[in-house]
């Protein structure tokens, strides 16, 4: 297994935004962190030159059951000066209804202005950037995937294992 040892910063930038930017999704994020949510997910989706996604299975695949979902913030959070889709920033997974995010988080591994809000897109809301360990998101965007679980590509090989979430105070 690969563990992502570093998950605990990727938090602490969470909490620098918590009141200016994403509110809703950073408590969301926060809450699930302090109850211990996310330790043993899995990064369940990894696509080369795109994004890395975890925070909703367990190593075996099992979607884990979530709280309610959350409202989208993208559009005001950008109106607010918030960030754009670049490397090493954190947004919120959903489905194709914008309101539909519960636990799942991607880290983009590029820069990804096409996910950005716009009037052209609802876009998706991001909540944070990573500020320690890219080494370990290059890392873990460079695993070899394939099919897995429910999904048909995209899997790593080899799980790849967020150990623990916590919080850390800067």
């Amino acid at each position: 297994m690969h563990p992502f040892h570093r998950v605990h910063r990727l938090v602490q930038s969470v909490q620098e935004l918590q009141h200016r930017i994403s509110c809703e999704t950073v408590e969301n994020f926060v809450t699930l962190a302090k109850k211990g949510f996310y330790d043993g997910t899995a990064f369940h989706r990894v696509i080369k030159g795109f994004m890395i996604q975890g925070g909703g299975f367990d190593a075996q695949l099992r979607e884990r059951p979530t709280r309610a979902p959350i409202a989208h913030e993208g559009r005001q959070a950008l109106e607010r000066g918030g960030m754009r889709n670049i490397n090493g920033t954190i947004a919120m997974a959903r489905t194709s209804d914008p309101n539909s995010a519960t636990a799942q988080f991607f880290i983009n591994v590029r820069d990804n202005a096409f996910l950005d809000p716009s009037t052209q897109s609802i876009g998706y809301t991001l909540f944070g950037q990573v500020v320690s360990g890219m080494d370990v998101v290059q890392k873990i965007k460079s695993v070899p995937t394939g099919p897995g679980g429910p999904f048909r590509s995209d899997v790593p090989r080899t799980p790849v294992i967020i150990q623990t979430a916590t919080l850390v105070t800067p």
